[in-house]
């Protein structure tokens, strides 16, 4: 689980997502968590380089599908749905990793562990 409680700067995205890689490297995780509902906008260089680099190589290094629940605030999931380049949850079927936005902390979840037991079948 990782909670942004505020709006940080883009310059701060790479420290951050080093820090998110070394806690999955000391507890191997691959359904996450991400709670940005105190965020406003995404940075669209640091979107693209996610889905293009950071995503996949994660999945590659954790050995197998990631999933990513965003728990995002009703404007900011309005942002990300509205956007020409968003993906629904199917356009990921048979990607390295998943992404899914929700609004309601308890979907999310309940998202995470029906990839889970997907993955246990």
């Amino acid at each position: 689980v990782g909670r942004w409680g505020y709006q940080p700067d883009p310059a701060e995205l790479p420290a951050a997502y080093a820090a998110l890689t070394a806690a999955v490297e000391r507890d191997p995780c691959r359904f996450w968590l991400q709670d940005i509902r105190r965020r406003s906008l995404n940075d669209p260089h640091i979107t693209k380089w996610l889905l293009s680099d950071y995503f996949p190589g994660m999945a590659h290094r954790l050995g197998g599908r990631l999933c990513v629940a965003y728990l995002a605030s009703p404007a900011l999931h309005k942002t990300i749905t509205d956007d020409p380049g968003f993906l629904p949850l199917a356009a990921y079927e048979g990607r390295p990793f998943a992404l899914g936005f929700f609004g309601d902390e308890g979907a999310a979840i309940q998202w995470l562990q029906a990839q889970q037991r997907a993955e246990d079948d």
